[in-house]
């Protein structure tokens, strides 16, 4: 009997670089339009198996405090007791459970958000990654696009406030947008 070495995968360790990353949500406001905000300070990890991208694995972090709505006003808000509650709950965070490919540069990945201490499982549309390629200075990047819808009140952001026309300040669903570039560790 003869023992024949299997191939390993390859696997290449990516991290998130936060000056070219940005994680933005937007929600109706007064049930009229959509307003946008964003986090910047977001940090991970990607662990690429490029045999097969189903054994990769993400995680990420937020610093809540990074919100930012541009109104001063509505971000102190959101970063109350009302909504984020940033100084219980310092972090947002989001560790990959599965990744499936959907189509041609398509990929699902469920993955365990927390936000405001309340973790679910949310699937995320993701596109990409792109091709690497070298930055200027030698590096080697990829990037690639995530999406999700969530409810607000499944992570426990149940603040809102009744108009006098009827309706509500806050919309419950959140698509939240990840937009994230990668450098080769």
């Amino acid at each position: 009997m003869s023992a024949q070495a299997t191939p390993q995968a390859a696997t290449t360790t990516w991290n998130i670089d936060p000056v070219h990353s940005v994680a933005e949500f937007k929600v109706k406001h007064m049930m009229i339009s959509n307003v946008k905000g964003q986090f910047t300070g977001v940090k991970g990890v990607l662990i690429l198996d490029e045999a097969d991208p189903a054994k990769s694995h993400v995680e990420a972090s937020i610093d809540a405090a990074s919100i930012t709505t541009r109104d001063a006003q509505r971000d102190a808000h959101l970063k109350s007791a009302d909504f984020l509650d940033v100084e219980k709950f310092p972090e947002l965070s989001f560790k990959s459970t599965r990744i499936g490919r959907v189509g041609d540069g398509e990929h699902s990945v469920a993955a365990d958000l927390a936000i405001h201490g309340i973790t679910r499982n949310v699937v995320f549309t993701v596109e990409g990654p792109t091709p690497p390629a070298k930055d200027p200075w030698g590096n080697t990047r990829i990037g690639l696009s995530a999406t999700t819808k969530i409810n607000r009140k499944d992570f426990g952001l149940n603040w809102n406030a009744a108009l006098e026309t009827g309706g509500i300040l806050v919309g419950d669903e959140v698509t939240i947008t990840l937009d994230v570039q990668f450098v080769k560790a």
